[in-house]
């Protein structure tokens, strides 16, 4: 396996990935050595994703790995995810996608429980929904669809891109009781979407304890 080489453009994304997961380990959205995040490369279209089995508050850009379009390793130390064909489907399915982050969040396995029978959690009239991408008002109703959790990541990846053909509008997926999967056109623009999915679940989530007292 060959080392990773940076130019200065490509080092400046990963530390800035790496920051980005540092910060999520700090909110505790990555226990232990779940989660794992990806970014590709606007000018080269390389992607790179953390390797498997890492504390995500502690990485450091030679803690990622360089994967190809059939997301096979092409450089780095580590071992890939078992999830790296997933990072995959998204780039595959959405062109427009040019970082993915994976979390395990309290509020986000809880309602991926809570709303596995409805295959979807709905998020609409809340004000922080204009942080997703393309949405414009707090009348906009967001459907984060919910897939099955699964060791098989064949059918995964295959279920995974089946859901993102029918919710074209969606800034992210649910894998139930696991976590979610979310993305943007930057590093900033995933964890914006990130932080304003994670608020709306919490919300989400405090209101149906609420009306269950």
């Amino acid at each position: 396996m060959t080392s990773l080489e940076w130019d200065e453009g490509l080092m400046r994304q990963a530390e800035e990935l790496c920051r980005a997961a540092h910060e999520c380990a700090r909110r505790g959205w990555v226990p232990a050595t779940a989660g794992n995040f990806s970014f590709r490369d606007a000018g080269s279209g390389r992607i790179f994703i953390t390797a498997s089995g890492l504390d995500k508050g502690a990485i450091t850009p030679d803690d990622l790995l360089e994967i190809d379009g059939g997301c096979r390793v092409v450089a780095g130390a580590g071992k890939p995810s078992a999830e790296t064909s997933l990072h995959g489907v998204i780039y595959g399915r959405m062109p427009e996608a040019m970082a993915i982050f994976h979390v395990h969040s309290i509020w986000n396995t809880l309602l991926s429980d809570r709303f596995a029978a409805e295959g979807a959690v709905p998020l609409e009239g809340y004000e922080v929904l204009k942080a997703l991408a393309g949405v414009a008002t707090h009348e906009h109703r967001e459907m984060v669809p919910i897939l099955e959790n699964s060791q098989e990541y064949v059918g995964l990846a295959r279920e995974l891109e089946a859901a993102l053909k029918k919710h074209t509008g969606a800034h992210g997926v649910l894998l139930r009781r696991h976590g979610l999967y979310t993305w943007g056109e930057s590093i900033a623009g995933a964890r914006r979407h990130l932080e304003a999915l994670e608020f709306l679940f919490e919300v989400e989530g405090r209101r149906l304890m609420a009306e269950l007292r």
